[in-house]
């Protein structure tokens, strides 16, 4: 596993780039086109220089070195692993597994998604491959957090997941979990109903969001209250898991209230558009 590709460099797609590359692997990172290219190695420069800053690594040049990015998919064909990091569409995802399916040569290369929520034997059966494809589902920051979720489908080949463990621990560093495939799998099944739970709250008048989060981080003692993490997260990501759990299991509360919708259709997004539940410069 030294040939790897990444599909997609937004924010979970330049911090999985980034923990490949400051594992010491060379690999290539494929966009959509040329101006997301630039935006990505913006943002891989960014987080690059302040980890240098910080001391975490040595010669963020040198890393960032490692790191080719492309706009065409067909730069990925002589790879032997590939992750998918776009964004949480379903639709998007399988059309997305098709092509890959179609341009990476070989038939023994693994074929992984960073997939969230959406069960990856529908991403499996898009592929004539099916067997090679799972889920490995990093956390953001992923250049921070260590878990990963490594989620096989009922058509995985069991040494294939034991090869991408084998990667995630001796070569990134990382703390794996095995999940079933079911959408959400472990973490997000039990984290997007109490996130959801907290919208109900603000938007029913219970309290003011900066007194839900900290309710939760006074009281609970949690890092961070779930709006402001819904904020971190994206809330067009919460949405998207929420409506994959939903659409599985149908129970209530994994529905969408009505204000994360609007947010959504607004463009308030968290975090990276500026605005969320709360503001940010």
């Amino acid at each position: 596993m030294r040939d790897i590709g990444v599909v997609g460099c937004g924010l979970m797609g330049a911090g999985i780039a980034e923990v490949i590359a400051r594992a010491g692997r060379s690999f290539v990172v494929v966009e959509s086109d040329d101006f997301a290219v630039s935006a990505g190695r913006d943002r891989l420069e960014r987080s690059l220089a302040k980890a240098e800053k910080r001391g975490l690594v040595a010669d963020a040049a040198c890393i960032l070195n490692r790191i080719v990015i492309e706009s065409d998919l067909e730069a990925l064909h002589d790879r032997s692993f590939v992750v998918e990091a776009i964004a949480e569409d379903e639709g998007a995802k399988v059309e997305l597994f098709g092509r890959l399916d179609a341009v990476v040569s070989s038939p023994t290369a693994i074929l992984a998604s960073n997939t969230s929520s959406i069960p990856i034997m529908k991403l499996g059966v898009a592929t004539s491959r099916p067997a090679r494809v799972l889920g490995v589902h990093f956390f953001n920051p992923v250049p921070v957090l260590e878990l990963v979720e490594l989620v096989p489908s009922l058509l995985t080949d069991p040494a294939v997941h034991q090869e991408v463990r084998t990667f995630v621990v001796d070569v990134l560093g990382k703390r794996p979990i095995d999940c079933q495939d079911p959408a959400g799998f472990v973490v997000n099944a039990l984290l997007i109903p109490y996130l959801l739970s907290a919208v109900r709250m603000l938007e029913s008048g219970f309290a003011t969001a900066e007194d839900i989060d900290t309710g939760m981080v006074a009281g609970c003692a949690h890092p961070q209250g779930p709006l402001a993490l819904s904020d971190l997260i994206g809330l067009d990501t919460v949405l998207a898991v929420a409506d994959s759990l939903y659409q599985e299991f149908k129970e209530p509360t994994h529905a969408a209230p009505p204000l994360l919708a609007r947010m959504v259709e607004a463009g308030l997004l968290g975090r990276k558009s500026g605005r969320g539940f709360y503001h940010y410069a």
